[in-house]
């Protein structure tokens, strides 16, 4: 098994290999956990709050038809506009 190897700074800080970031789908900013278990270190991205909730909630009325929905917007801005000239 091809194990990629890193460095630990004076600080403590090690670099995630690139392939690993990728695989994990870890982007700058993201948070990690780690976590010691038998000795060993997992690397698990934390997810933000938004990410852990969504699709906790469902939508009342889904639309159907997307193209309605834009249509019934547009209308709605474009009514919006023009009643402050009337």
């Amino acid at each position: 098994m091809n194990q990629p190897l890193t460095t630990m700074t004076r600080k403590g800080q090690v670099t995630i290999p690139v392939n690993i970031r990728r695989s994990l789908g870890l982007a700058p900013g993201d948070k990690v956990a780690f976590v010691v278990d038998q000795g060993e270190v997992k690397v698990r991205p934390v997810k933000s709050a938004v990410e852990r909730s969504f699709g906790a909630v469902r939508a009342r009325n889904r639309p159907e038809d997307f193209q309605e929905l834009e249509r019934l917007a547009e209308e709605a801005i474009a009514e919006d506009a023009v009643r402050p000239l009337r």
